[in-house]
């Protein structure tokens, strides 16, 4: 499932756009921050959905702002893709759990501190997203963007509980 693909032909739903705008958009929204969205691959998937009827160049404009409008196969895509992430079940990749999977190649100390660093970055990520909360509409994001913060904010505390019992885990010669 490509959800750059669903991002670029949700953000051309109101209005056509180039690919620019389509960026901004994305941005105001944080999709930078919880969907793994590479905005480089923007301007990629803009022409290859122009290639595959999903969009149509309404505007070659100078300087190649090409504008794009999303066509009904573009709109029937749209709600095809998003419904199945709606339902489907995907894990969660998270690099971390590579290193928690060789934490016993660590002494003692050095996984107390890289722990605690780690503890140490995720309350500050925490405190940081909910002072983002609410702001995001003053750039013209919709409300219920402020649902992913809340959702991000919940799968980081979660973490933090993690790393905080393993810290104490570790103190008490638990882990590793």
């Amino acid at each position: 499932m490509n959800t750059t693909r669903v991002l670029i032909l949700g953000t051309l739903l109101d209005e056509p756009m180039n690919g620019y705008q389509v960026r901004r958009r994305l941005e105001t929204m944080g999709a930078d921050q919880w969907a793994n969205v590479a905005f480089g691959s923007i301007y990629h998937g803009l022409g290859k959905m122009a290639d595959e009827g999903l969009l149509d160049i309404v505007e070659s404009g100078k300087g190649g702002k090409t504008v794009y409008a999303i066509t009904e196969a573009g709109r029937f895509e749209f709600h095809r893709l998003l419904m199945l992430l709606w339902y489907e079940i995907r894990p969660i990749i998270d690099p971390f759990q590579v290193a928690m999977t060789f934490m016993d190649r660590l002494d003692r100390p050095l996984l107390k501190d890289a722990l605690q660093v780690r503890s140490d970055e995720l309350s500050r990520a925490v405190a940081m997203m909910q002072r983002a909360l609410g702001s995001k509409q003053a750039f013209g994001a919709p409300r219920h963007v402020d649902e992913n913060l809340r959702l991000n904010i919940g799968m980081v505390n979660a973490q933090l509980d993690w790393v905080r019992e393993a810290i104490q885990k570790v103190e008490e010669g638990d882990l590793p």
